[in-house]
């Protein structure tokens, strides 16, 4: 005859028992820190300083770029000036041909000898001119005009009735500008008022 064992277990709970994994499980989720989750900060005084920096660079941003666009203006001012002005040298050399040639101008006039030579001379005379007037050279313009300091250097001054004071009465050496620049005054004689007459003393006649 077979021994029965004395213990008596109840269906319904070793039905209810959970299982090892169970237990486990339920036992991880006991000892586990809780995860708190944190809002993020809401600072005033952080966004203000965010805020200002922003606002310091988008400024500096705008400067920069301001600064950035004058200099591109001038750049562009002084390629255009160095343009406009690089044949300068070279007609400084020229001039000197032209006032040759003016000079045997007025020695054939004076000798009189106006033939072939006299002809050529002045067709070349006007041929420089006409060239250089191409790239913007152009005579300053003096006899019978006010004397300007700007255009004209005096070398002489001469009482001249029929004048006004500071006229320009001979034209020297001819001037020439280049553009709006000039590059050589027009040398020139200027008018000087008369003196006044000196005053006579009472009784006497002055003796011619």
């Amino acid at each position: 005859m077979s021994k029965q064992s004395n213990t008596n277990e109840n269906p319904a709970a070793t039905a209810a028992r959970p299982s090892a994994a169970e237990a486990d499980a339920a036992l991880d989720a006991a000892t586990a820190t809780p995860y708190a989750a944190t809002p993020p900060p809401d600072d005033a005084d952080q966004l203000r300083k965010k805020a200002a920096e922003r606002d310091e660079y988008l400024s500096l941003l705008q400067h920069v770029r301001a600064d950035f666009a004058n200099y591109q203006k001038r750049v562009k001012n002084e390629i255009e000036s160095n343009r406009r002005f690089a044949a300068q040298p070279l007609i400084s050399e020229l001039l000197p041909v032209i006032d040759n040639l003016e000079r045997a101008m007025q020695a054939a006039d004076s000798s009189g000898n106006v033939g072939g030579l006299l002809d050529g001379i002045r067709l070349v005379h006007q041929q420089l001119l006409a060239a250089l007037g191409r790239h913007g050279v152009q005579p300053v313009a003096a006899a019978g005009l006010p004397f300007d300091p700007d255009v004209h250097e005096a070398l002489l001054e001469q009482t001249a009735a029929d004048k006004p004071d500071r006229t320009v009465l001979q034209e020297l050496q001819k001037g020439y500008s280049l553009h709006d620049r000039v590059i050589r005054p027009a040398r020139v004689i200027v008018s000087k008022a008369q003196p006044a007459a000196a005053n006579t003393p009472s009784g006497l006649t002055k003796n011619n």
